[in-house]
């Protein structure tokens, strides 16, 4: 491994199949990629704070259309002025807008939220509940957020298909669908599901940190040997370097309280300077 864990073995010529690829060998390219992303991020994480269910499901609900990192500075002051479903669920309409307003669209993720809030007081007893056919009946709860819930908070296996796990999964050729129930279920029979989870997080953060929608860092990707999409973006080593986020170029990450084992530098509170 190079510096940031990036391999050396970018420098070598990426092989790219011959002729039409097998199901048998795009399986086992597959699992050859998450063994090795899990060698680059062995420290692999959700990367929204939370210190509970209840914290990781609004938190994961205020992340649409916004990043993580903006999730990780609004939500602080909103869990210390509404610890609990409860709390949430009595609160002021207007006061809850005006806490989340940095997440964007905060008119209707008050009413997600608060609604949430209010069918775990009224229909679960103040708890997040741990099936997926429940989370879903939740306000503003798809089945991405579910699994986000179901893998993090309870140790239940899920792929979580955002737009970074789509993008790959299509740029490495496991399926050709863009549809996110389809992706789902086609990488579903790819991986064993005691992998599903640790997956999405490899996945996802290889997307956001090196294999981007607009310019991937392919020169300095640790599996263009493993990479059917190699060339589509930057494939000169010293440019592609400066293309990489957070800490694989050396930048915050999202998390302002990350794992004790994150290599990054913690992430700014709103209003401080990275």
């Amino acid at each position: 491994m190079g510096e940031h864990g990036v391999s050396k073995r970018t420098k070598g010529v990426n092989r790219k199949p011959v002729g039409p690829e097998s199901r048998l060998a795009m399986v086992r390219r597959a699992r050859k990629i998450n063994r090795e992303l899990a060698e680059v991020y062995p420290y692999a994480h959700p990367e929204l704070d939370f210190r509970n269910p209840f914290e990781l499901l609004v938190a994961t609900v205020l992340s649409a259309q916004t990043n993580d990192l903006r999730v990780n500075q609004t939500t602080p002051a909103l869990f210390a002025k509404y610890p609990t479903p409860e709390d949430l669920a009595a609160a002021v309409p207007e006061e809850v807008e005006e806490l989340i307003r940095p997440t964007g669209f905060f008119r209707a993720k008050t009413k997600s939220i608060m609604g949430l809030a209010a069918a775990l007081r009224d229909d679960f007893g103040g708890e997040v509940p741990g099936r997926l056919e429940d989370l879903v009946k939740l306000p503003g709860v798809g089945r991405k957020t579910a699994f986000v819930v179901l893998g993090n908070a309870f140790g239940v296996p899920g792929i979580t298909v955002d737009t970074h796990f789509i993008r790959l999964a299509r740029r490495w050729r496991w399926t050709e669908s863009d549809d996110p129930v389809k992706i789902e279920a086609e990488v579903a029979t790819i991986f064993p599901k005691s992998e599903w989870t640790m997956l999405s997080h490899r996945v996802i953060f290889h997307g956001r940190r090196i294999c981007h929608a607009r310019k991937p860092a392919c020169g300095a990707c640790p599996i263009t040997h493993l990479c059917p999409s190699y060339g589509e973006g930057e494939t000169d080593p010293e440019k592609a370097r400066k293309l990489l986020k957070y800490e694989m170029g050396g930048f915050p990450g999202q998390r302002l309280n990350p794992p004790p084992d994150y290599p990054g530098i913690p992430a700014p509170p709103l209003g401080g300077g990275a």
